[in-house]
C-alpha cells in the first residue's frame, strides 16, 4: 500500500500531467483550477482550528485551499499543511516553526517576517514568494524558490541538499534559480547540488556552508562571506566571486569552470 508520500506525489502527477517535474513544476500545470486560485476556508475558520490544537493533535490542514487568504500573523506552530495550496496568500509575520508544508503550493505568497524554524518544505513550491527577513533556521529547504524574495532571511543550518536516498522521482533538491538572497545568513547551511542558477548572494553570509557540487552559473556572490564554505565540484561558470570576505588561498580550486568566473 503506498505510502502518504507517494500518494500525494502521484495526486500532484495528476495534476501537474505528462512531461513535468513537481519540482520545478508551473510548465504544464493548470492555475485557473479552483484549487490553485481559490480558497475553501476563511480566515476565522483556519484560526479556530489553530486553537483548538494540542500538544499531540496538530492542525491538520492537509490538501487546504488557502489561496488569497489574509493569514497574517497567524500562529501555525506544528500544523500540518501537506499539499495545501497557498497561492498569493498573506502569510506575513505568520508563526509556522515545525510546521509540515510539503508538496504544498505557495506561489507568490507573502511570508515576509515569517517565521520557519525547523520547518518542513519538501518540494514546497514557492515560486516568487516574499520571504525577505524570513527565519529558516534549521528549515528542510529541498523546495523551490525560484525568484524568490529572501533578502534579509536567516536560513543558517537550513538544509537545502539533494535527497539522495530517493532518486525515482528526480534530484530533489533546494532550487534558489534567480532567488534574491541580498545580506542572507546562510551559516552552515547545507547546499549541497542546490540550484543556485543566477541567484543574488551579494554579501550574504555563507560562513561554513556546503556548496559541494552546487549550481552556481551566474551567481553574484559580490562580498559576500565565504569563511570556511565548501565550494568543492561547484560549478562556478560566469559567477562573480568578487570582494569576498574570508576567502582562503585555494579554496575554488576544486570548482568547475573557475577559468570562467569573474574574480
Amino acid at each position: 500500500m503506498p505510502n502518504a508520500r507517494v500518494a500525494l506525489a502521484l495526486l500532484l502527477g495528476a495534476m501537474i500531467g505528462p512531461g513535468a517535474h513537481a519540482q520545478s513544476a508551473q510548465p504544464g500545470v493548470d492555475m485557473s483550477l479552483p484549487r490553485m486560485t481559490e480558497a475553501n476556508l476563511t480566515r476565522a475558520e483556519v484560526a479556530a482550528m489553530l486553537d483548538a490544537a494540542r500538544p499531540g493533535a496538530p492542525a491538520d490542514l492537509t490538501g487546504a485551499w488557502l489561496n488569497g487568504l489574509d493569514l497574517s500573523g497567524l500562529d501555525f506552530s506544528g500544523a500540518i499543511l501537506r499539499a495545501a495550496a497557498l497561492n498569493d496568500a498573506d502569510l506575513s509575520g505568520a508563526r509556522l516553526d515545525g510546521a509540515v508544508l510539503d508538496q504544498s503550493w505557495a506561489l507568490r505568497a507573502d511570508l515576509s517576517g515569517a517565521s520557519l524554524r525547523g520547518t518542513s518544505l519538501f518540494q514546497t513550491q514557492l515560486v516568487e514568494a516574499d520571504l525577505s527577513g524570513a527565519d529558516l533556521t534549521g528549515a528542510r529547504a529541498a523546495a523551490n524558490f525560484s525568484r524568490a524574495d529572501l533578502t534579509g532571511a536567516t536560513l543558517a543550518e537550513a538544509d537545502f541538499s539533494a535527497d539522495m536516498r530517493n532518486q525515482s522521482m528526480g534530484l530533489m533538491r533546494g532550487v534558489l534559480h534567480k532567488a534574491d538572497l541580498t545580506g542572507a545568513n546562510l551559516r552552515n547551511a547545507r547546499l549541497s547540488r542546490a540550484d543556485l542558477e543566477f541567484a543574488r548572494l551579494r554579501e550574504a553570509d555563507l560562513t561554513g556552508a556546503d556548496l559541494a557540487m552546487a549550481t552556481l552559473g551566474g551567481a553574484d556572490l559580490t562580498g559576500a562571506t565565504v569563511t570556511g564554505a565548501d565550494f568543492t565540484d561547484a560549478d562556478v561558470a560566469s559567477a562573480r566571486l568578487q570582494a569576498l570576505v574570508g576567502a582562503a588561498e585555494g579554496q575554488f580550486s576544486g570548482t568547475r569552470n573557475l577559468d570562467r568566473a569573474f574574480r
